[in-house]
């Protein structure tokens, strides 16, 4: 198994960890120690990526892993802060169903031979869920409105990847 992959894993794991700190935690600490956890994940994301394109280990695997990873632990975070009252639950909900929509797109769109690599806009947005996540330490009113230009850049890279997505079939399908 490549590094990047292991360290995919390893994200996937903070997951747990990332729940226990937060049930169990109280007043500051509530939200401490799984925003230490969530930055460990977002930082071995860019380290599993960085190491899989320098070192070319870029594998199937890792193609799958890595945003599983990446919208675990995200969706975790969001259902962390929805139970106790940061955020309401229709952000969680609005942001599971485009997940599994990315989802179930990408896998229709791979059984028929089309791959859509992350885009600016998907980078984007990820990077931003990741410092909102992040600005709760500092501000719950700042982080929540980086969390809903968050959304609206998912969705901006959502229509983008179904975009694409129609662009490649076309071309797929030649000429009618």
């Amino acid at each position: 198994m490549s590094i990047p992959n292991i360290i995919s894993i390893f994200r996937i794991l903070l997951i747990p960890l990332f729940i226990y700190t937060f049930v169990t935690g109280t007043g500051d600490g509530r939200i401490i120690y799984p925003i230490i956890i969530f930055i460990i994940s977002g930082i071995s994301d860019v380290l599993d990526g960085y190491i899989a394109r320098t070192y070319h280990m870029e594998t199937k695997l890792g193609a799958v892993l890595d945003p599983l990873a990446d919208k675990l632990m995200l969706i975790t975070a969001l259902i962390c802060f929805a139970v106790y009252d940061y955020i309401p639950y229709w952000i969680v909900i609005l942001v599971a169903l485009k997940e599994l929509f990315m989802i179930g797109g990408g896998i229709i769109a791979y059984q028929r031979g089309i791959v859509n690599r992350a885009n600016a806009w998907g980078k984007m947005a990820t990077f931003l869920f990741h410092i909102s996540i992040v600005m709760f330490l500092v501000s719950k009113t700042l982080a929540f409105l980086l969390l809903i230009v968050s959304i609206v850049i998912s969705f901006s890279a959502l229509f983008t990847y179904v975009r694409l997505t129609l662009e490649k079939k076309k071309k797929m399908d030649g000429p009618a």
